[in-house]
């Protein structure tokens, strides 16, 4: 037991010392500290503070056996004789716990240690007890923690034998979610539909294991994840506690989208019935042991990285010029090749072409750009409505500008950077009548509309108003259904007067029509496959809004889907 000295409210308090007047106390028959206050006459200038050693048992008699004696002025005096470990238990008593601490945190604190049969949490008292498995098993954690006290979210955790030999816990809501967390967590060897697979799709933003934990332990416990990239898609498998969880998951995040407009969450039952995480990671993390390795992670290698020599030469600092920072855009790179860039002693000179400094800019979070450079274009076919409704697929098109000099490229001006991102990313390199488009961030900020009367008006279109915004609307189910162009393309809005043979002969007007199917539970949607992408984007830019009734226009956008 160690005595510290503290200067009361109101006095002249030393420069650099604590400034604590209450002292950790425990009540009769109770285990939450209380906050007691001694008062002491005015000529003794310090109040006495006890602290409690990690590890030692409290006597709940009376608070009296904090003290003995007496001061002048009456008040008592701390007794300073060590306090005794007392009997060992197999329930231990963790105290100082964060106030939004989780029953998965505190519960995967005691299994670093062994098995952990109940466990009762008391969140507004910042405490919870763990029953562990036996008294050995309980020993082995309150004295570790005596060592060395584990912290949870930076704050110090204090670990002792309580006075109870066993849990009883009631059927409150809040004990039955902390039994559920418990019992889930212990399940770590999985079963049938307990694995989940998740692609992300249209990921304009990182999304961090960190973050699918936070989305996917709204439906359940998240026992251990995964992260890879397979076919340049970030994928993840995440296993849940069981199946029943994983299923909730699943029916509620198919489809939803992580931020706006971007990283669609794909979720699928994965074959694997458990998940074997060999380290604790960026890439993998196994919730139920915080004793795995980082393994050759970040925080491994971070003494090595902090030196001034790397390991090896960045890989993007000597390919730095326009068509390798699109590459880079285009397969998700972009960070790495930015911060070659950044190293390169020659960036300088790198940067006199404008289109580079335009997106260099913009994935800096410089300049959030909205307007899009197209060229090679079509020039004899091209008009801004049609690129209006094949950029539209992607975002809200709001103003498109053919070059009056140079016909074959253009300006589109979206509603966001989100959606000039992802038209970018699906866009680029896509053969739109015959030729391929080279799609970039532009060096305007926005489309500038021409003068009345001047000779290339029409040219140039504003769309703010248009009626056929696919995102106008929040929460629009267009924001889940965002794909790249592929042959086959979902149809909507179909009047039931109008045939397959009918949609069939305005589709081949633009291509052979290689497949055809109504859907069985609405026969207002349908699908419809072109033999290739440039027939299928042809027919899009053609038929999408197509009158088929005095009260139905056709609606064409990209499907994932087979035919």
């Amino acid at each position: 037991m160690s005595v510290v000295f503290l200067p009361l409210q109101g006095t002249t308090a030393t420069p650099g010392a604590p400034q604590l007047m209450t002292v950790p106390q425990v009540m009769p028959g109770s285990c939450a500290p209380l906050s007691l206050t001694t008062s002491i006459a005015p000529m003794q200038q310090h109040a006495i503070y006890e602290t409690t050693m990690v590890g030692t048992k409290r006597n709940s008699d009376d608070v009296a056996h904090l003290f003995a004696g007496s001061l002048d002025n009456g008040a008592k005096k701390m007794r300073t004789e060590p306090a005794s470990l007392g009997p060992v238990s197999k329930v231990v008593h963790l105290r100082n716990l964060p106030a939004d601490v989780t029953d998965s945190e505190v519960i995967q604190l005691g299994m670093n240690y062994g098995k952990v049969t109940n466990v009762l949490m008391l969140k507004g008292k910042n405490q919870a007890f763990l029953e562990m498995e036996d008294e050995d098993t309980a020993q082995r954690m309150v004295t570790s923690c005596a060592v060395s006290p584990p912290a949870v979210r930076q704050r110090t955790v204090y670990v002792q034998y309580s006075n109870h030999k066993e849990l009883k816990t009631d059927s409150s809501p809040n004990q039955l979610k902390a039994q559920a967390v418990l019992q889930a967590l212990q399940q770590t060897e999985g079963g049938t539909n307990h694995v989940l697979r998740v692609v992300i799709e249209n990921m304009i933003y990182p999304v961090t294991l960190d973050v699918l934990n936070t989305i996917f332990s709204k439906f359940g416990v998240v026992l251990k994840i995964i992260t890879f990239t397979k076919n340049n898609q970030f994928q993840a498998l995440i296993q849940m506690g069981d199946a029943v969880q994983s299923q909730t998951a699943k029916l509620s995040l198919d489809g939803q989208n992580i931020y706006n407009a971007c990283c669609t969450l794909r979720v699928e039952y994965s074959k694997m019935t458990a998940l074997n995480v060999k380290y604790n990671n960026d890439k993998s993390r196994d919730y139920t042991r915080s004793d795995l390795p980082a393994g050759d992670g970040p925080d491994a290698l971070q003494t090595v990285l902090a030196s001034s020599s790397a390991l090896m030469p960045n890989p993007y600092q000597q390919q730095f010029t326009a068509s390798g920072l699109t590459a880079a855009l285009q397969s998700g790179t972009a960070a790495q090749y930015l911060q070659g860039a950044l190293q390169n002693p020659n960036l300088g000179g790198a940067l006199t072409n404008t289109a580079i400094a335009a997106q260099l800019a913009a994935m800096t979070g410089l300049q959030q750009n909205t307007v899009l450079h197209v060229s090679n274009l079509n020039q004899d076919m091209v008009t801004p409505q049609a690129l209006f409704i094949l950029f539209g697929v992607y975002g809200d098109c709001i103003r498109v500008k053919i070059l009056y000099q140079k016909k074959d490229s253009a300006l589109v001006q979206m509603n966001d950077a989100t959606q000039a991102q992802l038209a970018l990313r699906h866009l680029n390199g896509l053969k739109l009548f015959g030729k391929q488009m080279h799609v970039v961030l532009s060096k305007h900020s926005q489309v500038q509309m021409p003068r009345e009367g001047q000779e290339a008006a029409n040219l140039t279109q504003d769309y703010t108003n248009s009626s056929l915004h696919r995102f106008k609307k929040p929460g629009s189910k267009n924001f889940q259904n965002i794909y790249p162009p592929s042959q086959v393309l979902h149809l909507s809005n179909i009047p039931n007067e109008i045939t397959e043979d009918f949609l069939k002969d305005e589709f081949s007007k633009y291509g052979n029509v290689k497949g055809f199917k109504f859907f069985q539970k609405d026969r207002r949607m349908a699908l419809i496959q072109m033999t290739s992408v440039e027939e299928a984007v042809e027919a899009l830019v053609n038929l999408h809004n197509f009158k088929l009734s005095d009260s139905n226009h056709l609606r064409v956008s990209f499907s994932k889907a087979q035919v």
